[in-house]
């Protein structure tokens, strides 16, 4: 059940989790993290075990051998999208009383499949689809923190027939992860991810593609541009074509009018000093400008609110904690921190984003303390 406190509403368990990896596995640690009880099942025994193991939860194995009659508040579904409407169907049935939940990252072909299908029609007013808007490159429940969903959003998806105890319960699961509830129709949140997730993942994998047979003298002098644009590529390509093929339509539309801007650009530069070309040239990567300044910063701030420097760090241990805690020591906060490595050189270039009235009150704390800010 559910509780309201002068917090909220939040979960008192048991939880039960399908599906073990590094999603599932991270709201085990995080529910856990609040006391609260979390079943766990996986078809893979040494995933269940693995994720037992860094303390995400009891497997519903032992619980059933022990004769343990599990009365779930809350399943959630943390399978594969090719398995979540058969995963998310069967909770349905075995758990009546519970309310289910998915956190696949394409809704709206689960919500059909779970209507068609007769046997589960009349219980769909307990099915919530939702989608946390986090995870990380490496998968599995190694990867797994407690901390993941801290203040990113969790989509929640409710249809039609949802009841309102479904939706608080589906609600409560991300407010209990620190997550940040945001409401969708299915179709909303199909184009949305296809914009914002699908089509970044497409485009990164296809970049690192033409690095496969690169020169290594070429590579060597990559730096945070491509590492930048490249880093999703490293994502699980067995998870990626599921979920490219359950929203193919939506992302379709929107290669189709990167497949004209490539081909007008394709077709500038094949006489860069042509009448017009860097004209049209100029007009592209203004375009993306436009585009970039309409991504939201830090907390949902304003995009560009922050003042940029940067920061030479010696490649040696301890370096980075120095600078840092001689930060903390000025009283002025670091929004956002990155750090490059300068090719063939011990020396790495920090990236520090801060309020734009504190950039010349650091600057000058810093380089009075020996460190050498690059204007």
């Amino acid at each position: 059940m559910t509780t309201r406190t002068e917090q909220g509403t939040h979960l008192t368990g048991p939880v039960l989790i399908i599906g073990a990896g590094l999603l599932g596995a991270s709201i085990g640690l995080g529910l856990r993290a609040r006391g609260i009880d979390v079943v766990l099942s996986d078809s893979s025994p040494s995933t269940e075990a693995v994720a037992r193991d860094i303390g995400a939860g009891r497997l519903l194995a032992d619980a059933e051998a022990a004769g343990e009659s599990l009365s779930p508040e809350l399943v959630v579904v943390a399978t594969p999208p090719d398995v979540t409407a058969r995963v998310a169907a069967d909770a349905l049935l075995t758990y009546p009383d519970a309310v289910v939940v998915d956190i696949c990252s394409v809704k709206e072909a689960i919500l059909r499949e779970l209507v068609a299908t007769p046997a589960v029609a009349g219980h769909v007013a307990r099915y919530v689809g939702t989608h946390p808007m986090a995870g990380r490159e490496t998968s599995g429940p190694v990867a797994a923190r407690a901390e993941l969903f801290n203040g990113a959003p969790w989509v929640l998806c409710a249809h039609a027939g949802s009841a309102p105890d479904a939706v608080l319960r589906a609600e409560s699961l991300a407010v209990d992860l620190g997550a940040v509830p945001a409401r969708m129709s299915v179709e909303e949140h199909d184009e949305a991810v296809a914009l914002i997730s699908h089509l970044p993942q497409v485009v990164s994998s296809l970049v690192a593609s033409r690095l496969q047979d690169s020169p290594g003298r070429a590579l060597s002098l990559a730096g945070n541009g491509l590492r930048d644009v490249t880093r999703i590529a490293a994502s699980d390509p067995r998870l990626w074509v599921q979920i490219l093929s359950a929203n193919a339509g939506r992302l379709v539309e929107i290669l189709y009018g990167v497949r004209d801007d490539l081909n007008r650009l394709i077709t500038t530069l094949e006489d860069p000093t042509a009448g017009g070309a860097r004209l049209d040239m100029a007009q592209l990567m203004s375009e993306g400008n436009s585009g970039q300044a309409r991504v939201p910063g830090k907390h949902g701030t304003p995009p560009n609110s922050f003042a940029r420097l940067t920061v030479l760090v010696d490649d040696v241990p301890g370096q980075i904690a120095k600078l840092l805690t001689e930060i903390g020591h000025t009283g002025i906060n670091v929004e956002d921190f990155r750090l490059e490595h300068s090719p063939g050189r011990e020396v790495g270039l920090a990236e520090l984003s801060v309020l734009p009235g504190r950039r010349q009150e650091l600057t000058e704390s810093l380089t009075q303390r020996g460190w050498k800010v690059v204007q």
